[in-house]
């Protein structure tokens, strides 16, 4: 059987895993799919490559394609996120001065409190705070704003937008006080010694989607049958991953040099969940620190696509019915319905919701029987309740 090759852009993150996996352990080639792994340094490019055709598929920050669907990109063809790759896997660091202070001041370094530690940064920081963010698209930028903002940070905030290989440098060079990203760069930036992670992402919000599945419009519409297989080969990868006992072998794959071309341990820590947080050697464990595929974790809410359209409509002053609607267009429920029903997914009943309302796994009815869906609390309590959707 001749395969069907797919030219696949990701970024060197962990939780690029499900493309990976789905290569490197054949569940692609079981779809008839041979893809084509492009390694790029940055999510723009990402991005443009996408759009101007050079790559047919993308591991893309969630948010990015909601910033195209409302404008706030450059002009491309229209992309759709069939499906979320991983949720959480985020970690918040700061430089080894603030550190310093919040040690000194009894900070405990929990790890799992947003409240506790962003009261404490707040009392140790004084004038501007410059923290990185691998874009200003981000899951990582919209928990940071969240989180600072309701810790009592205003406009003294900086945002630098930094890859996320180069966030060690940036923190090690004095460019930026603090910084979110994902796995493994928190861990590499702790074994530089350049960084202390202060707390998960899923500390400030429990389910915060992280990489989407993001495919250009005109390519789910012309090639369906192939947009199925890729969703597929993804989902049964993702599943593979959420198996506790295959994290290690992850790891090892993950890193090998044309991939993460890091040493293993560094990926095993976000994959189990066992994060050393200083170069002293501490460490914390974060149970579902980082999920691919249990609970529902892949199907793209289109109420999470509103709520990330939300603060971009407020802080560019976009038209808000219309801009709700084009972001919601392209979180593409009826794609995932329809390719990953086949597999046996589990399908909630409806596609919208209120995000945040959930603080523990909940049984809600599905379209087929019952189904568990993750908690997705945020740390004050925040509710969202997206517009209806046409």
């Amino acid at each position: 059987m001749s395969m069907e090759i797919i030219r696949f852009g990701y970024v060197p993150l962990t939780d690029a895993a499900p493309a990976i996996i789905a290569h490197e352990l054949g569940f692609a080639a079981e779809e008839g799919l041979e893809l084509d792994l492009m390694r790029i340094g940055a999510w723009a490019q990402s991005r443009d490559l996408l759009g101007a055709g050079l790559i047919d598929a993308a591991h893309m920050l969630v948010p990015l394609p909601v910033a195209q669907a409302v404008g706030l990109g450059p002009v491309l063809p229209p992309m759709d996120l069939v499906m979320f790759l991983s949720q959480g896997g985020q970690a918040v660091a700061v430089n080894q001065d603030i550190a310093a202070r919040l040690r000194a001041e009894g900070h405990g370094f929990n790890f799992n409190n947003a409240r506790a530690a962003g009261q404490a940064l707040r009392r140790v920081v004084r004038g501007p705070l410059r923290v990185g963010v691998p874009f200003r698209f981000s899951t990582q930028a919209e928990i940071v704003f969240h989180w600072l903002e309701a810790s009592g940070f205003g406009e003294e905030v900086r945002v630098v937008t930094i890859p996320p290989p180069m966030m060690a440098d940036a923190i090690d060079a004095g460019e930026v006080d603090a910084f979110c990203v994902g796995e493994p760069w928190p861990s590499f930036a702790v074994e530089r010694g350049a960084a202390t992670l202060l707390l998960t992402g899923r500390a400030i919000w429990m389910s915060p989607p992280e990489k989407g599945l993001v495919l250009r419009r005109d390519f789910t519409a012309a090639r369906p049958d192939t947009t199925g297989r890729l969703m597929r080969a993804m989902w049964r990868a993702g599943r593979w991953l959420d198996d506790p006992a295959n994290r290690g072998t992850a790891a090892d794959i993950l890193c090998r040099p044309h991939y993460l071309d890091l040493p293993p341990e560094l990926a095993e820590r976000g994959l189990r969940g066992r994060l050393m947080i200083s170069s002293a050697g501490e460490t914390r464990q974060c149970d579902d620190f980082i999920a691919f595929h249990r609970d529902a974790a892949t199907f793209p809410w289109k109420s999470l696509a509103a709520l990330f359209a939300a603060r971009m409509i407020r802080n560019h002053g976009l038209d808000p019915a219309p801009a709700s609607q084009a972001a919601m267009d392209c979180f593409r429920t009826d794609l995932y319905r329809e390719h990953l029903r086949p597999a046996g997914a589990g399908l909630p009943g409806a596609s919208l919701r209120v995000e945040g309302a959930i603080d523990i796994p909940r049984l809600v009815a599905a379209e087929s029987g019952q189904m568990i869906l993750r908690p997705d609390a945020f740390f004050d309590g925040r509710l969202f309740e997206p517009p209806s959707a046409t």
